[in-house]
């Protein structure tokens, strides 16, 4: 049995098994936490990560309720910066400082998750001052951030990869910045390394696959990749009770659930999404417009429903 199928055979027969040994270790957030944050550009806007993470808690504390909010913006930087001709010269890649303030009065997070990075180098080569722009704004996003009294965990920049010869050295720049946030812990950043494990993924996949990549474009990560990320921030939060490879469907097969609560917890997310984005404004062009929050709120109370119900109907079985 080739080594990956044997260590997640042993995973399911662990659980399967679970009454005899000591119960798995959930990911968990405070008790305090009602309303969970997602900051990010595209990658983030994009959101399967952030649905595999809202899916979890879903299935492992159903009876709390824990409200996710994904505002991610795409084109947007933490840096403030914007190459020359962005988009065809369209429009100025968004800052997220224009809106940050907005948001934070508006959605009121006791817990942002935020990740940035990706497009903060400008797809350049290393370079000390848009290093330093995109450290400062880090900075300015903690400063803002925990003055609300909200606690912040920072994720690292997922992989890039070139695949059109345009940047053939910004993986090796999102390296270093990932690097450098993962040393901040020393100072008491709340540092998830989704860089870390998405690169350790890539290069084991590539063993058997050399062209193995997360995604056709080597910036926005498909299903798989996003689960990646999601399985290296609820590791990050402590979660034993994850297949060690596998997909986020199998993560939920464990507790009676699969791609129908992904389905229903998707529909909601980007329901609410792009009903935040549009109350708490923005620069981005071509966005799609949400409803009005009260219009969205009553529909997301019908889907908080459907997914109590699969989730009671799962637990019958």
């Amino acid at each position: 049995m080739p080594p990956r199928l044997f260590l997640l055979f042993g995973f399911f027969v662990t659980l399967a098994f679970a009454p005899l040994f000591a119960a798995p270790a959930f990911a968990t957030l405070p008790t305090s936490t009602k309303r969970v944050l997602f900051l990010g550009d595209s990658i983030t806007y994009g959101g399967h990560y952030t649905v595999c993470v809202e899916a979890y808690f879903a299935t492992r504390a159903p009876d709390r309720k824990v409200e996710f909010i994904n505002v991610g913006l795409s084109s947007e930087t933490v840096a403030g910066l914007s190459e020359p001709g962005h988009a065809g010269g369209k429009f100025p890649r968004p800052d997220l400082h224009e809106r940050l303030a907005r948001i934070l009065a508006q959605t009121k997070p006791d817990l942002v998750f935020a990740c940035y990075g990706m497009n903060d180098g400008i797809y350049l080569p290393l370079d000390g001052a848009r290093f330093a722009a995109f450290q400062s704004g880090l900075r300015r996003l903690r400063t803002a951030v925990l003055a609300t009294g909200a606690n912040l965990v920072h994720l690292t920049p997922p992989v890039y990869v070139d695949v059109k010869g345009n940047a053939p050295t910004y993986a090796a720049v999102l390296d270093r910045y990932a690097e450098w946030m993962l040393q901040q812990r020393t100072a008491g950043w709340d540092v998830a390394d989704v860089h870390g494990m998405m690169k350790a993924e890539l290069a084991e996949r590539r063993k058997n696959a050399p062209g193995f990549m997360f995604g056709r474009d080597g910036v926005h990560p498909d299903d798989a990749g996003h689960w990646v990320m999601a399985r290296a921030l609820l590791l990050h939060l402590g979660a034993k009770d994850i297949p060690p490879w596998g997909t986020a469907e199998e993560m939920l097969a464990v507790r009676g659930q699969g791609p129908a609560l992904l389905k229903v917890v998707r529909t909601r997310s980007e329901l609410m999404r792009d009903a935040w984005l549009t109350a708490t404004g923005h620069q981005r062009p071509g966005v799609k417009a949400g409803l009005t929050l009260a219009d969205a709120l009553r529909r997301d109370a019908e889907l908080r429903t459907e997914i109590k119900n699969l989730l009671t109907g799962a637990a019958a079985h």
